[in-house]
């Protein structure tokens, strides 16, 4: 009998060490999911549009609860972009480098240059590329981290 409450003592003791670890371990792990910004992992294909895209999910502050986005959209005809599109101001605003390194990445399209459909776009009014850009409306110049670069390679 007494070994039995010393067995159940231990026991109670045990779960109570391990329901306390598991509980301090949970915070970090919820915290460290709650990222400031991500990409979709799978392409999506447009038929009607005849792209490809994943979505960029974003929060202009580390506060923020909820995520905004923008679309990142690859056609297999121009294979070395991936172009940034906000859809709320229905526009492109840049475009990606594919295969690209360091400070020249990304080119941003001045204001008078963002338009709904990307054929009103001349080449030439795409910067050379520089740095990835800061998060869309974020204040403390966080920058965008580079899109996925596994697209697609078949036309479909």
């Amino acid at each position: 009998m007494k070994s039995m409450k010393i067995s159940r003592r231990r026991f109670g003791l045990g779960l109570a060490l391990a329901m306390g670890i598991a509980i301090a371990i949970v915070p970090a792990v919820t915290s460290a999911q709650g990222l400031r910004q991500y990409y979709d992992t799978t392409w999506s294909y447009s038929q009607t549009n005849n792209y490809y895209y994943v979505n960029y999910y974003y929060q202009t502050v580390p506060t923020q609860t909820t995520y905004d986005y923008h679309y990142c959209i690859y056609y297999p005809s121009q294979t070395n972009y991936i172009y940034y599109y906000n859809p709320s101001t229905q526009a492109y605003w840049g475009r990606y480098e594919i295969g690209s390194k360091g400070d020249k990445r990304y080119s941003i399209l001045a204001q008078k240059d963002r338009k709904k459909d990307l054929k009103e776009i001349p080449e030439s009014a795409f910067p050379e590329p520089a740095s990835m850009p800061t998060i869309p409306g974020a204040k403390d110049n966080v920058t965008i981290q580079p899109p996925p670069e596994n697209v697609p390679k078949d036309k479909k």
